[in-house]
Parts: structure tokens; sequence; C-alpha cells
């Protein structure tokens, strides 16, 4: 599924940055040499980015 229409950033390849960029949705669109163009994707943008951060945190276990 294409995240923004006006850069063809898939939500593959948004998800897959997200795990390397610190950030927002634009410092990743940055990451793949993109700018918002219109801006309309930014919010779902950034929810994305945010529900993949958190599905790849893994919590450190404490030694008991």
């Amino acid at each position: 599924m294409y995240v923004c229409i006006c850069n063809a950033i898939r939500e593959s390849d948004l998800r897959r940055v997200a795990r390397h960029c610190p950030g927002d949705a634009e410092a990743c669109y940055a990451a793949l040499g993109k700018t918002p163009n219109c801006g309309a994707c930014l919010c779902e943008a950034d929810e994305i980015v945010d529900k993949e951060r958190e599905m790849a945190f893994v919590p450190e276990h404490v030694a008991a």
C-alpha cells in the first residue's frame, strides 16, 4: 500500500526506515531521499512510524 502518493512511498519502505531513522515521518521521508509535497499523508505516516517502533521495541529483561 502506498502511504505517500506524491513520492510513491510504500508502507513497507516507511516501516523499514522507521526502524533505523530517529525522528518523525518527515525525517523518515528524508532518509528515503524524499520530502513531503502536499502533506496529506503525514498524520498517517507518523502513526505508522510510531507503531513500527513500538512493535520493534523489546523490553530489557530484568534479572531476578
